[in-house]
């Protein structure tokens, strides 16, 4: 089955209690959503992560809407587990295993992240970068261990753009999604976004979302959508006006779904809108446009 959802990454600052936000996933006539850490942080105190919950799971089941996957998000997106100080990287395998709680509070049993991101410094030195990389799957694997012991299924990973943020070529993810599985606990999954990968690659391949497709469909139980342009400026929806320009049309990608055999993916709509008008003042008509435009070859 492909399952339609929305990535609740529009809602932060904005819709910022749970009843807002549903009510509007809900006129999407859409009932699964990613949901991001950022509404709902587990660095907050216990006695607010349990109202938030609470609070999630009330108006979640009052519009019917399932929360098939957590994820960080745009305020999270931070060098975490591949940080320079061991004391950081400490706090954040904590904040994972608390959000891997959270997850399952929520009655879901996936969560999921970027790898980490490296600073510049670490990135550009060989022998650290390399270090940087088998710790943090190491920490993952920890983090992992505990996941399986409390019924988390699977974590997924989102390869990126640049060498900095990890996977940002085919060759480069297709290695760290062996590395990442190689004695892991529990399966660690790709969830792949269409508007990524390295625009400065020699590979064409590398920034092609249909080559990204063609190798990573039956790894990626999770499909990021966004309409993308040729220079990957970032996140449309799929209203007519970027689709004129936009290369993400929904029957290439299904039947390339398709040809691999996939018949069972989340096809989540993660769409971001500039703090400047209008985009910011057109959020809710973007997303239920981009929603009917996929309902129709869905």
């Amino acid at each position: 089955m492909y399952r339609l959802g929305i990535n609740t990454g529009f809602a932060v600052n904005r819709y910022t209690d749970p009843k807002s936000w549903c009510a509007l996933v809900n006129k999407c006539n859409v009932n699964n959503v990613q949901l991001t850490a950022d509404l709902i942080n587990p660095s907050l105190p216990d006695n607010i992560i349990e109202q938030q919950i609470n609070q999630i799971n009330y108006w979640r089941k009052e519009f019917n809407i399932e929360i098939s996957s957590t994820f960080t998000g745009a305020f999270t997106r931070l060098n975490h587990l591949t940080h320079p100080d061991e004391s950081i990287r400490k706090y954040w395998v904590d904040w994972f295993k608390k959000f891997a709680d959270i997850t399952l509070e929520l009655g879901c049993n996936t969560m999921g992240s970027h790898f980490g991101i490296l600073t510049t410094k670490d990135y550009n030195d060989e022998k650290i970068n390399e270090k940087r990389k088998v710790e943090a799957i190491n920490l993952w694997h920890d983090i992992a261990d505990y996941g399986k012991k409390i019924g988390l299924k699977q974590i997924l990973w989102e390869p990126m753009s640049v060498g900095r943020e990890f996977g940002e070529t085919i060759e480069k993810c297709a290695r760290l999604q062996h590395e990442l599985n190689e004695n892991a606990p529990i399966p660690f999954k790709i969830c792949l976004d269409v508007d990524h990968g390295d625009i400065s690659s020699n590979n064409s391949d590398d920034y092609d979302p249909y080559k990204w497709l063609e190798s990573f469909s039956q790894s990626s139980p999770v499909i990021h959508l966004k309409q993308s342009s040729t220079n990957k400026s970032g996140h449309w929806p799929f209203t007519e006006e970027y689709n004129k320009t936009g290369k993400i049309i929904p029957e290439k990608v299904l039947q390339i779904l398709k040809s691999k055999k996939i018949n069972d993916v989340d096809l989540i709509l993660e769409l971001s809108f500039k703090e400047r008008e209008p985009w910011d003042s057109s959020i809710e008509t973007s997303l239920i446009e981009s929603s009917i435009f996929w309902q129709k070859h869905l």
